[in-house]
């Protein structure tokens, strides 16, 4: 059985990134990587990660979308509210790292922009094995993830973290560990009731974190 290793939350931090695929010693021959979103935003280099996710999808990772990477796509769609949403949460940083000169909702017309934007199109919003179900935020409780909404699979919080009592151990990002837990602890948050919370919160100066599977053993990288 190949390892499994989830990422969430990247958010740009291209450094950390390939920091924690190489602590980890990713082989995409033998390993399983579940990439679950948020690429983009607020980080230096979320071109860079998308890049990076678009040669590792080639290389048969799989690759979910996260609640950030839609309002990218939703700004690129010309939907003045998705627009502003998105400036609201971290878009600056992103635009920038396709122009620079770029301030303000500025649409880069730089051709890479507009190919990353095809690339989160064809991005999935769930995974699931006979053991665990990889999503962006989490799933609602008492619905069939294939029946659910997706943008409640890219932004639910507490309802699913209170909530799931499923079979499948859910692993996602979204919520930064250390808020589910009232500390500053950045380390992966496993739930009594079989959820697992991966994101570190990286970008906020915590720790980016990779989750082996089935052994749960973690590979972090912190920030600075």
């Amino acid at each position: 059985m190949k390892r499994i290793l989830a990422i969430s939350d990247i958010h740009g931090e291209l450094g950390l990134f390939n920091k924690v695929l190489e602590k980890a010693g990713y082989d995409p021959t033998n390993d399983q990587l579940i990439l679950l979103g948020d690429y983009v935003d607020r980080g230096p280099d979320s071109k860079g990660v998308l890049e990076r996710v678009v040669e590792l999808k080639e290389q048969g990772a799989i690759v979910l979308r996260g609640n950030h990477d839609q309002m990218m796509l939703e700004a690129a769609k010309g939907e003045t509210a998705g627009a502003g949403n998105w400036l609201r949460n971290g878009a600056l940083a992103t635009l920038q790292s396709y122009d620079a000169s770029i301030e303000g909702m500025t649409l880069p017309s730089r051709e890479l922009f507009w190919k990353h934007v095809e690339f989160l199109k064809d991005t999935a919003f769930y995974y699931e094995t006979d053991d665990y179900l990889f999503v962006h935020a989490g799933v609602q409780p008492g619905v069939p993830v294939e029946e659910t909404d997706p943008y409640i699979l890219m932004w639910i919080r507490d309802e699913f973290h209170r909530g799931y009592s499923g079979e499948k151990t859910v692993v996602f990002g979204h919520t930064p560990s250390y808020t589910m837990r009232g500390t500053a602890d950045y380390r992966p948050y496993f739930g009594e009731n079989r959820i697992i919370g991966i994101d570190g919160g990286a970008v906020y100066g915590g720790q980016l974190n990779c989750l082996e599977l089935p052994s749960e053993r973690v590979y972090a990288v912190e920030k600075g």
